[in-house]
């Protein structure tokens, strides 16, 4: 029995037990000041071939006109009666982008990328947004210091005691 867990014994017994290496490849925290990032880099000229490759077939060209969520544009837009939430106008950190394209990106083989094309496709992507230059480079150092448009705007409603 497990920690009180009276259910332990009636496992289906489905699929394998995860080695400590297998589970490091999936655990892993990228918090807002960059804690967690991996090495590796990449700039938006090398993530636009990214997103053609990757990205283009959901999220369109340019990151407005796909079938799913539209990545680009929006900024000034939230506090209208049609607020459009995308990167650059609603997520406050640069990090949580690279933290979501690691993890759930592309659709449908999340993991696939190295650490430089996730680097390079969330340069590319902030760069559509005018965030940052077409030749900066993203890495663990700099992605935690570009600013989001929207960063100031965001409450937080966790109120430590």
């Amino acid at each position: 029995m497990i920690a009180g867990n009276v259910f332990a014994d009636e496992s289906p017994e489905l699929g394998e037990a995860l080695s400590a290496s297998d589970l490091a490849l999936a655990d892993y925290t990228i918090l807002p000041n960059g804690v967690g990032l991996p090495a590796g880099s990449g700039d938006a000229k090398k993530g636009a071939t990214v997103y053609l490759q990757n990205c283009f077939a959901c999220h369109g060209e340019g990151g407005t006109n796909g079938l799913n969520d539209r990545l680009v544009g929006g900024q000034g837009s939230l506090l209208t009666d049609k607020p459009v939430r995308t990167v650059g106008s609603f997520w406050p950190y640069a990090t949580t982008l690279f933290d979501y394209v690691r993890r759930a990106m592309p659709y449908p083989t999340p993991g696939s990328l190295t650490n430089d094309e996730i680097y390079a496709v969330t340069a590319y992507i902030l760069f559509l947004n005018g965030v940052i230059a077409e030749d900066t480079s993203m890495n663990a150092d700099t992605l935690p210091n570009v600013r989001m448009p929207n960063r100031d705007q965001v409450v937080w409603q966790y109120q430590p005691e």
